[in-house]
């Protein structure tokens, strides 16, 4: 009995909380429809609504580097900027160039031509030719047969008499030492011909090296005859 009587007090109290807990719930549902419908709407947005889409590059690089007359003005114009360097540096290569030439006084001095009428036969004189000393000799013919008589496997740097003259009777050679650069004694050392006091270098009547430091022969320049007794060196 008591079981029943209870039974029948709580009844009522659940059934109200019931309904009063109904509306609730569907006051929510209510409310929360319409966001899920917009949330999840079937229809696609189109590519420009996005904003995200950068046609730019499309637009400015690739479609212009395939037009054919932009590609053949850009490598006009690559080729003209090349060309004009390479003018520009052609030009400035050749003033440079043109400015070690030799002026033309100092073309005058690369000549220098000489009287040898004086001279007699056995003797030598000095000329100067470019600020060099050279040694002009005019040989005996006894000089001359002894000078053509050495043997080449006597000398250091080795040269034949004739090799070395134009004419027999003149010998021309540049008066410098080719050890360091002294100027040898005229008529000196142990072969008659020029002997070097600063280290002891002995040069023949032909201007050969034969005893001492100095490795070559005495250097003959660059000369002509142009008359009998007139010669130009250079």
């Amino acid at each position: 009995m008591n079981a029943l009587r209870l039974a029948s007090r709580l009844a009522p109290r659940a059934a109200g909380r019931t309904a009063f807990q109904r509306p609730a719930t569907t006051s929510l549902k209510a409310l929360q429809q319409p966001v899920l419908s917009s949330n999840f709407s079937t229809k696609e947005p189109e590519l420009h609504e996005l904003g995200s889409v950068d046609t730019g590059f499309t637009a400015d690089r690739v479609d212009r580097v395939a037009e054919p007359e932009r590609r053949a003005f850009t490598y006009l114009l690559l080729s003209g900027v090349r060309f004009a360097y390479a003018s520009t540096a052609r030009v400035l290569v050749v003033k440079f160039v043109s400015s070690m030439s030799a002026s033309a006084d100092v073309l005058a001095l690369a000549s220098a031509e000489f009287d040898l009428s004086d001279v007699a036969l056995g003797k030598t004189i000095t000329v100067k030719w470019r600020g060099k000393p050279v040694f002009i000799r005019h040989r005996t013919p006894e000089e001359i047969a002894g000078e053509e008589s050495v043997s080449l496997g006597q000398l250091r740097d080795q040269e034949t008499d004739e090799e070395r003259t134009l004419k027999a009777e003149w010998l021309v050679v540049l008066g410098i030492c080719t050890h360091l650069g002294c100027v040898p004694l005229n008529g000196a050392g142990d072969y008659n011909g020029w002997f070097c006091p600063c280290h002891g270098s002995h040069y023949d009547i032909s201007g050969r090296i034969r005893k001492g430091p100095a490795p070559l022969n005495l250097e003959v320049p660059p000369y002509k005859f142009t008359d009998e007794k007139q010669i130009l060196v250079g």
